[in-house]
């Protein structure tokens, strides 16, 4: 992971640059004792990690989270715990209170890479083909490969946060990196639903309706509100 750490206090920067380099698996790209100064760096580079002081004076990292463009993983360091729930809040992967033991840091690295990996091995543009309309399946991008997906295998599809999860017949998932409303889109004339903010279901593998959830495959899905007519209307009931 490349990674920046931004802090006032030079000893604090010496000592995360002295971790940094205990772990193979961060490479660090450069420190900054003012968080102003690393705005354009963090929005205009691949960084992966950041290492924020949060009590700085003028700008905070409360501020420069607020201000940067890309969110990178953001691993706080203070020396006061006052800020922990609003850094948790912000999506931070850890908070760490100085003076840090490496023994600490470590496991915030740690749990940062476990985060990260997953994102690594997914491809920005996940469908390598965008099937024209007489085409049965997709190709999606997922770890290493090229994925073939058959459209009447698939059962439903779910979204967490930045990926999706495609469940298919086999009992497996495809794990991929796209947003529901590029799948909706191109899979809404074949056959599919959308039903909740977080779930496309393929109409064809529907056991059961109740008024707020589909049983696919003993899975229970729900039905929000805001999705219920349309899908009342495509499966006529």
């Amino acid at each position: 992971m490349k990674c920046v750490i931004i802090d006032d206090e030079p000893l604090a920067v010496d000592l995360l640059v002295e971790f940094v380099g205990r772990v193979d698996s961060l490479e660090l790209v450069t420190t900054f004792t003012n968080a102003i100064d690393a705005i354009s760096i963090i929005n205009q580079s691949q960084i992966d990690l950041i290492f924020l002081d949060i009590e700085m004076p003028h700008f905070t990292g409360i501020d420069f989270i607020n201000a940067i463009e890309k969110k990178p993983l953001i691993i706080f360091t203070t020396a006061y715990s006052d800020y922990a729930v609003e850094g948790f809040n912000l999506g931070a992967v850890d908070y760490l209170v100085k003076p840090i033991p490496f023994n600490r840091f470590l496991k915030s690295v740690l749990r940062a890479q476990q985060i990260f990996t997953p994102k690594s091995l997914l491809a920005t543009d996940a469908i390598v083909n965008t099937p024209e309309i007489e085409n049965d399946f997709m190709f999606v991008r997922a770890e290493y490969e090229n994925v073939k997906l058959n459209f009447a295998d698939i059962l439903f599809i779910e979204g967490l946060k930045d990926y999706v999860k495609i469940y298919t017949t086999d009992n497996k998932y495809t794990l991929t990196l796209i947003s529901l409303i590029k799948l909706e889109n191109l899979l809404s004339t074949k056959g599919f639903a959308r039903v909740h903010r977080s779930y496309i279901i393929n109409i064809k593998h529907v056991k059961s309706i109740q008024k707020n959830k589909v049983l696919i495959a003993e899975k229970r899905i729900p039905i929000s509100e805001s999705y219920k007519t349309s899908f009342f209307e495509k499966i006529k009931l």
